[in-house]
């Protein structure tokens, strides 16, 4: 028998706080007027995409000691752009990444309800962890945690929002006016919680909202994030988009959901995908050999290599070779609150790694930065993206993508307006919305009261 065709899911993400955001290309607008929200929101939703992706930034990012300011600075606060945005679209899923580090439960749980009543069943929550002292030093608490804690703390967060979702039946309220009853159960969003990290009681003030619970995305690819999203996640946001690591990715994170109870359709793979339409194959490569450059600056170039050798290299050429003294060992205190510097596990293995790359294939310091942080995952014509993103979604690579526009908020336009248009025609992507909520699109079914996290 043969395998079904899978019907491919498409999210647009709001981008900023990194280089993939072109700010000062001529056709860049405002990462901070709501018209930039507005436009790039209306335009997925004119495509038929599931969701709006908002990333968010606690603290902003720091290098040798001040503001990092080659990228965009600054973003106005998620839950009130998606609130507004609610009002200006009627059908698109609208998703904010909340950290459950630093907040609290209860004043989450009821900001993602009021945002699912504003938006009649359209809000999903991207939960995210963090163990940064740097960002922590924002919050009451001064508040970060040991890297062993950030998942015991989320699971404990997102079962105590679970609580506090499902403390409204959806009967609740009576409001008559005969009887001058509004609340028909006196004990309506009642609750209690209580754990190693949340101690609450009392009753919950949102009546339960139509999706029950907003949709549950996942970011993260280390061991715990992926047992994290297996139990908890409706949706994971990943980097793996080619089809090797894709396929690697997917079999491993769909492996996992049997042992808590869960069929393979009720995680959705979804990477994170940067793209260049051309009018040929050959365009899109000039064009997007253009944007690299614009992406990664000189000055950008120098600032990269900074993170990995944890140590002032202003001294250097950006098109000159790779610095010879290695990278310092230790903490890095150059950079502050990037988590990408995380990744460099051993950073002198990595800066040889790089020296030998560099010098196998004659590249410049700059050269060697826009080989190692490639980010454009689809080049080529509309039929050459439209055929390639098919077939990663056939081969099981990913169920679909988040896609990330290198310039805001028009550089989704294109894409919508020849790559989807192609999809369509193919039968694998929308032509119109078949439901009203984010679940509805993402075809996870419906929330039933419970917690988040089902038993291993």
């Amino acid at each position: 028998m043969s395998k079904p065709v899978k019907h491919i899911h498409l999210a647009a993400h709001f981008p900023g706080v990194n280089n993939t955001t072109v700010w000062s290309d001529p056709e860049a607008g405002s990462h901070i007027e709501f018209g930039s929200f507005a436009h790039l929101a209306r335009t997925a939703e004119r495509a038929k995409f599931d969701f709006f992706f908002l990333a968010e930034g606690l603290r902003l990012r720091e290098q040798g000691g001040e503001i990092y300011d080659l990228d965009v600075v600054g973003r106005p606060d998620t839950f009130t752009v998606l609130a507004a945005l609610a009002a200006v679209t009627e059908r698109l899923g609208l998703t904010g990444t909340i950290n459950s580090t630093f907040n609290e439960p209860y004043e989450v749980a009821r900001q993602f309800a009021s945002l699912d009543h504003l938006s009649g069943g359209r809000a999903g929550w991207n939960v995210v962890t963090s163990w940064d002292a740097f960002t922590g030093e924002n919050f009451r608490r001064g508040g970060y945690l040991p890297q062993e804690q950030r998942y015991e703390r989320a699971r404990a967060f997102l079962s105590a929002s679970a609580t506090l979702f499902d403390s409204w039946r959806g009967d609740d309220i009576a409001a008559d006016a005969g009887r001058g009853v509004f609340a028909g159960d006196p004990h309506a969003g009642g609750f209690a919680y209580r754990d190693a990290h949340f101690d609450i009681e009392g009753h919950f003030d949102v009546p339960r909202s139509p999706q029950g619970r907003p949709v549950i995305l996942q970011a993260g690819d280390s061991e715990e994030g992926r047992e994290f999203a297996a139990a908890t996640a409706d949706a994971i946001f990943t980097r793996h988009g080619t089809l090797e690591a894709g396929q690697a990715f997917y079999a491993d994170v769909k492996g996992r959901l049997a042992r808590y109870g869960r069929t393979r359709d009720q995680l959705v793979v979804l990477p994170a995908a940067t793209f260049v339409v051309g009018d040929t194959d050959a365009d899109a490569h000039e064009k997007a050999a253009v944007i690299r450059r614009k992406q990664v600056s000189a000055q950008t170039a120098i600032k990269f290599a900074e993170q990995l050798w944890n140590r002032d290299l202003s001294g250097y050429d950006p098109e000159g070779p790779l610095p010879e003294v290695d990278p310092l060992p230790g903490e890095n205190t150059i950079s502050r609150g990037r988590a990408s510097v995380r990744l460099y596990r051993d950073p002198v293995a990595t800066a040889r790694e790089w020296r030998e790359l560099a010098s196998a294939r004659n590249l410049s310091l700059r050269e060697l930065i826009i080989e190692v942080t490639g980010r454009q995952t689809f080049i080529g014509s509309a039929a050459t993206i439209a055929e390639e993103i098919n077939h990663l979604v056939q081969q099981d690579a990913s169920d679909g993508f988040i896609l990330v526009p290198h310039v805001t908020p028009g550089g989704l336009d294109e894409f919508a307006d020849t790559v989807v248009p192609l999809l369509q025609e193919r039968g694998v992507f929308r032509s119109d919305y078949e439901g009203v909520t984010l679940r509805d699109h993402l075809g996870i079914g419906s929330s039933l009261p419970g917690n988040l996290e089902r038993s291993a």
